[in-house]
């Protein structure tokens, strides 16, 4: 197996503080130890996945068991962990205390930081986008271990390794580029991999113990699927999981943007995998009602047909306008508690479902959609 793109799946049921010092000891030395990641001194940031102000039970970010661990041992190295991200809409101090990360850092006696002071991130010649900007903490840091949380995503279907360092892009900045993006969930996956090839974590360590899977990054239900998974190519490690969690590679736009590029991660080799669990392991996942059609074209002019509608579960609305506030393409009025969507506008980002507190926001399928998957059913009983 070659070393920087092998992925390591260790099997953990809980958050055992000891039980996840172990999981992470075991991954650094997999990859040849903290010392050979990173050297005394260092200042190594530390993307944890702080999607929102969440409570750790509510499994949208990642376990401050996990970030404890690797903070610990890369102290224990010499190096200078801190703790980073940018909430989209959330403050971050508020989000980082909710989400146990303050603590952590309290703890251990290191900083827990919003990513600010965006600046211009170098990518590769084949970018498709002229220029990227990232908080300045990232491009300063010496290096940077990548924390990602398990979870299902309504509009790129899952998020993993390499969704989670799209937040080094500064706070409204992301709804920015939903905007420039649109409809284009391949183009929005194209500029992941643009991102995610530059900032080029040192490891990428994912939490799986307890995941969400539904509507997820944060309405979603978590699900034990007792996995940490670590690998020094991020890439890598989705297009694995992408797999292992059901769904088709054709369905994973992260994917559809690697193979565009011919990238050599897409050729995916049971040679790659190692630990605790097979290559044809499967975790039990419930998908989020995205809106693929698998049985029509994928076609500019079908997109809105073939992509759920964001709808409001009033009883549920508290009127915080947070859902409005965050929508980069004008689409949501809120009155009240009463939500109108203009759909003519929505771009089908699914941004007011990531950040309500909620939970009011869902999806609704297309009738295109509904009866696709009729098709797919009656195919599938004459197989």
């Amino acid at each position: 197996m070659d070393e920087k793109g092998g992925l390591l799946l260790i099997q953990q049921k809980d958050y055992d503080q000891v039980g996840i010092d172990a999981a992470v000891r075991r991954a650094f030395d997999h990859f040849g130890g903290a010392s050979s990641l990173v050297k005394r001194g260092d200042r190594v940031l530390l993307k944890v996945n702080l999607v929102g102000r969440h409570a750790p039970e509510r499994r949208a970010t990642t376990d401050p068991s996990v970030v404890r661990a690797v903070a610990r041992l890369l102290l224990d190295c010499g190096a200078r962990p801190f703790i980073a991200d940018s909430p989209g809409i959330d403050a971050f101090h508020e989000a980082a205390e909710r989400a146990g990360f303050a603590g952590v850092a309290r703890e251990l006696g290191i900083s827990c930081v919003e990513l600010t002071d965006p600046a211009p991130l170098k990518t590769s010649e084949d970018s498709l986008f002229r220029k990227i900007d990232v908080s300045r903490l990232v491009l300063e840091a010496d290096a940077i271990v990548n924390l990602p949380k398990m979870k299902t995503h309504g509009q790129m279907l899952l998020t993993l390794g390499v969704k989670n360092l799209f937040g080094c892009v500064v706070g409204r900045a992301k709804a920015a580029w939903h905007f420039d993006v649109g409809f284009d969930r391949d183009r929005f996956a194209s500029l992941l991999l643009d991102i995610a090839g530059a900032v080029a974590p040192c490891l990428t360590i994912l939490d799986g113990v307890v995941g969400m899977d539904g509507e997820g990054p944060t309405s979603g239900r978590p699900n034990p699927w007792g996995v940490v998974a670590a690998a020094r190519d991020p890439l890598l490690m989705d297009l694995r999981l992408c797999r292992m969690m059901g769904v088709r590679l054709e369905d994973f736009p992260l994917y559809r943007a690697a193979r565009q590029r011919r990238l050599p991660q897409c050729a995916l080799n049971d040679a790659d995998v190692a630990g605790d669990l097979p290559p044809d392991h499967v975790f039990s996942v419930r998908l989020p009602a995205q809106g693929s059609l698998r049985l029509l074209p994928r076609l500019p002019f079908l997109e809105r047909a073939m992509t759920s509608r964001p709808i409001q579960i009033a009883e549920r609305c508290i009127g915080c306008g947070r859902c409005a506030e965050v929508c980069p393409a004008d689409a949501l009025i809120l009155g009240g508690r009463t939500l109108r969507f203009d759909y003519g506008k929505c771009i089908r980002c699914y941004c007011c479902h990531e950040m309500c507190p909620v939970r009011a926001i869902a999806f609704r399928e297309s009738p295109l959609v509904r009866f696709s998957r009729q098709i797919e059913r009656l195919v599938g009983w004459f197989r």
